[in-house]
């Protein structure tokens, strides 16, 4: 009448790990390229953003990358009342002051210069970003 069940606490609470670490590794390089081309397009469309080369891009892109893990959440955190009395205006402040640690960082090979410019960048580098990763990188995690 009743059946012995044959499944286990395991096998019915099976974590699926079937998502491979290579397509993580292959989403992050092709992310790092996708941002070098983000940040070489706004230099060759922005006069007061400078990189000398396609490689220093990817450079300035592994910076900016880290940077934004590290250090973009407390700033976040820190400028939150700004951003709440200003309606989100201030957010893209936080992208400035990450762009302005990276010209730091590099020196001559990425400069960026001007307090409105810098803010302009920081706007359109987010966007074209925001558009590239939709279209290019998020298509590399899917498997």
């Amino acid at each position: 009448m009743w059946r012995k069940c044959s499944l286990t606490k395991a096998k019915l609470y099976k974590i699926d790990n079937r998502r491979n670490n290579s397509i993580d590794a292959i989403q992050f390089v092709v992310g790092i390229v996708v941002y070098a081309l983000v940040l070489y397009i706004a230099s060759s469309l922005f006069r007061n953003l400078h990189i000398e080369n396609f490689w220093y891009a990817i450079i300035a892109a592994l910076i900016l990358s880290a940077l934004n893990y590290t250090i973009k959440p407390i700033l976040i955190y820190w400028t939150l009342p700004l951003s709440i009395v200003t309606y989100g205006i201030a957010y893209p402040i936080v992208n400035m002051i990450i762009l302005k640690i990276c010209d730091l960082l590099m020196s001559s090979s990425f400069e960026i210069s001007g307090f409105i410019h810098t803010f302009i960048i920081a706007v359109f580098i987010s966007a074209l970003k925001i558009i590239f990763d939709r279209l290019i990188t998020n298509k590399f995690g899917r498997g």
